[in-house]
């Protein structure tokens, strides 16, 4: 076992409760309905197996995420980060090893929530799919409710107290047509640090829009437009997509894997201290070929131990044998590492392969599009 290759931990993900207040018709967590929160003993020990492990070498993100967080209450908050604090002066550490952030939809974000976040230094991503004609068509509530209302106060309490936060947008097959209003929406309401999620088949969403004929074509049209708004609004709207592979481009860096194909860079832990490691979405998901893909228990399993099982080894060695036929057959590995095994399972029941429906709209669109787009740009700049 080469543990060398193994981490650092870059992420913990945090499973606070399993539980949603919104039925999202693409969400792919099985489990949303159960009410589960994790205690305050699991996080502790969570939080030790990384610090006790070999695989930590220093600053880390802790991520509240799979569920809605917010639907543990503020007093959880307060109190995990005075349990975090508190270890962490235990063992000597500086408080700025753990950096805490939660992904919330945010429908019942207020003051309070503000007060929480400001006082307990967490940062804040925002699920949100745009107007409300693309929002409400997949987001609504249990009872089938739209959600923008609520979503929108909960954004605007945000921009108020002048707390940062980033947006995660889900793009179907119904939001291609609208990239200037979704540019122009976002712009609205103050809201500059954008990243597209596409809709996906994972988990419990067996099927995703965007397999629907000339979806690929409609999503080039897409970035295209949006990448002309960028241009001509310099500065007013951060893309994850459009950095990223810019950053690389400009660089001349090249990936040779991503955090989430890579043993204990990403630590995912659920409601019951179940353990799980590569990419988030395969946390709490059962399957006929593997069962589920926790690999161990926070109160009997050491990192290391769980690193050793049978179980984490076959995923394992699946997934580094389609990261390197990734290598050795695609040219755009270097702008992904590989991708993500939990795209690579879902859409093939294999970790054993390579390219994904995913990985052609995160990287390989994204990629003609943005090289393209520096290309005509430098080429008006030589004119010039």
């Amino acid at each position: 076992m080469e543990s060398q290759s193994y981490g650092p931990v870059r992420l913990l993900v945090v499973q606070p409760t399993p539980y949603c207040n919104l039925d999202c018709d693409y969400c792919y967590l099985p489990d949303r309905g159960d009410r589960t929160q994790l205690s305050l003993e699991l996080l502790e020990v969570a939080v030790e197996r990384v610090l006790d492990s070999p695989y930590f070498e220093g600053q880390f993100t802790l991520l509240w995420h799979a569920g809605e967080p917010l639907m543990a209450p503020i007093a959880f908050y307060d109190q995990a980060s005075a349990r975090l604090r508190q270890l962490l002066e235990r063992r000597g550490l500086p408080a700025s090893t753990i950096v805490q952030s939660l992904q919330t939809n945010a429908t019942v974000i207020n003051g309070a929530w503000c007060d929480c976040f400001e006082r307990n230094d967490i940062h804040v991503g925002v699920s949100m799919d745009g107007p409300s004609f693309l929002h409400d068509a997949h987001r609504v509530t249990r009872t089938g409710l739209p959600t923008h209302g609520a979503v929108m106060r909960g954004i605007d309490w945000l921009v108020r107290r002048q707390i940062a936060f980033q947006v995660i947008c889900v793009l179907t097959a119904d939001a291609l047509d609208h990239a200037d209003g979704l540019f122009d929406f976002f712009l609205e309401h103050g809201i500059t640090d954008v990243g597209f999620n596409m809709e996906e088949t994972e988990g419990e969403n067996a099927a995703s829009s965007l397999k629907a004929p000339r979806a690929e074509q409609g999503y080039r049209v897409f970035l295209e437009r949006f990448w002309q708004r960028c241009m001509e609004q310099p500065g007013s709207l951060r893309l994850r997509e459009f950095d990223g592979i810019v950053s690389l481009a400009c660089s001349n860096a090249r990936m040779a894997q991503t955090d989430m194909n890579a043993p204990f860079a990403i630590v995912n832990v659920d409601a019951r201290g179940n353990v799980s490691t590569f990419d988030p979405e395969l946390l709490s998901v059962p399957t006929a070929e593997y069962g589920d893909f926790a690999f161990g228990h926070v109160l009997h399993d050491s990192l290391e131990a769980i690193a050793a099982t049978d179980k984490l080894q076959r995923v394992l060695q699946e997934i580094r044998s389609g990261v390197e036929r990734c290598r050795q057959e695609c040219e755009y590995f270097g702008l992904c590492g590989g991708g993500a095994g939990s795209n690579k399972y879902w859409e093939h029941r294999s970790f054993d392969c390579t390219e994904t429906q995913a990985c052609r709209y995160r990287i390989k669109l994204v990629a003609d599009v943005v090289l393209q787009g520096m290309e005509a740009d430098l080429q008006l700049a030589g004119e010039g």
